[in-house]
């Protein structure tokens, strides 16, 4: 399988199609597929879940499937407690979180498929996720208007979380539901923006917990992505067009506009700095060349809206589901409302050298040490993650340090000779 594929689902029966980012080469469609908005995720590099689409609005719950990725046939049926929306999973596929009909969250093990914690965290349904760089948060968008960040570590400490009072921020700021949301890099001085149908995105700071600013669009915007230099961002837009916005200018933000599309921008993905990958209810998906604002590809997906596309690598060894559990319906009574055994974390420490590898290895065996319980799993798999960017990021330095280093000694050498 090719190194980036394109993944796409529609609200109807048309399965997911699958391409080759680069070559734009046609692999498989993954059959029996109906899901809703944001409801199409990949698990970590292993599979590929998704909500469905209610078969009635009467009808008390939807499934979850996944599929493997070198099988078209569904692989694995959920039946959860409610109509699940949004899906979201963490980048090493151990969780997968569902945003409920009623406002709640609920969030699996993978591996088990147990429901370690349902929690009510909006007045009404959940339509969109997203979570921090490092994953240690967690950004859910509601019909209600509302925006919370939650501490996924702290959803897991019996002595702080109490439901849907326990979120980190909480933002009010659109006047309706809202439609997207998107988390930029970064730990402590990241944003995260928001879509509304009150046709505005709002900026926020994760550092400060506040409103940045506040940007209007001309139609309501249903998909969110953010360039990786963090110098603007896309917003696919019901009026077919996709506005560039710059995120640092308070006045006239637009810096362009792409208009190839004739009907509603439903999904976008930006894998990279040079290509936007959008969907619309045309069925067509276009990939453009960001620099030049063109489009250079056009993929089709069926004779049916397109309402998620994403952009993912899958695992070169595929993921054998017929080991897979599907996922719990209920907490385990026997282990309260929290799914595992607990432990007391200790507050969180911000200083400088919280982020050394040394500290970082130290703080794992400590968890590491403590049984199995989700909460030490929860801050394992963060740190883990963290550990390895920091390495990748030394790594970098050492290699711009070498660099330099040897371009003076030639400018030396160089002025020597003359």
């Amino acid at each position: 399988m090719e190194g980036n594929i394109i993944i796409a689902s529609s609200p109807v029966d048309t399965g997911i199609n699958s391409w080759g980012l680069n070559s734009g080469t046609k692999l498989l469609t993954y059959k029996t597929c109906a899901s809703p908005r944001h409801g199409l995720t990949a698990v970590g590099s292993r599979f590929i879940a998704s909500s469905q689409v209610r078969a009635s609005q009467s009808a008390s719950s939807a499934p979850i499937y996944f599929w493997s990725w070198d099988k078209p046939q569904l692989g694995v049926k959920s039946f959860p407690a409610e109509p699940i929306g949004p899906l979201i999973a963490n980048s090493e596929g151990t969780y997968l979180i569902g945003g409920g009909a009623s406002g709640s969250i609920y969030l699996w093990e993978v591996a088990s498929g147990k429901l370690l914690k349902k929690w009510h965290a909006h007045y009404r349904s959940v339509t969109c996720f997203a979570l921090s760089d490092d994953e240690s948060l967690l950004i859910s968008g509601s019909d209600d208007g509302g925006v919370r960040v939650w501490n996924l570590v702290s959803i897991f400490d019996a002595s702080k979380f109490q439901s849907s009072s326990s979120y980190l921020y909480s933002f009010t700021e659109h006047a309706l539901r809202v439609t997207d949301v998107v988390s930029g890099r970064g730990l402590s001085n990241s944003i995260i923006i928001s879509s509304s149908e009150d046709r505005t995105c709002k900026i926020f700071s994760l550092s400060e917990g506040k409103i940045l600013r506040s940007i209007a669009l001309d139609s309501i915007a249903d998909a969110l992505a953010i360039d990786p230099g963090e110098h603007r961002f896309y917003a696919g837009c019901r009026d077919g067009k996709i506005y560039i916005k710059a995120l640092n200018v308070e006045k006239n933000p637009t810096i362009g506009i792409l208009f190839d599309h004739s009907v509603a921008v439903t999904s976008i993905a930006c894998q990279n700095g040079t290509t936007l990958v959008s969907g619309s209810e045309d069925g067509i998906i276009r990939i453009w060349d960001i620099m030049t604002q063109h489009v250079v590809r056009m993929l089709k997906h069926a004779k049916a809206p397109i309402n998620n596309v994403l952009v993912v690598k899958p695992t070169r060894q595929a993921t054998n589901l017929s080991h897979q559990p599907p996922l719990s319906k209920y907490v385990d009574s026997s282990e309260g409302d929290f799914g595992s055994n607990l432990v007391i974390l200790p507050q969180p420490c911000w200083k400088p050298n919280y982020l050394r590898s040394g500290v970082m290895s130290h703080q794992l065996k400590e968890l590491q040490e403590n049984n199995s319980s989700a909460s030490a799993e929860m801050e394992v798999e963060r740190l883990r993650i963290e550990n390895k960017k920091l390495v990748e990021m030394a790594e970098k330095w050492k290699k711009l340090c070498q660099d330099q280093q040897s371009f003076f000694v030639n400018e030396l050498l160089d002025n020597t000779k003359t």
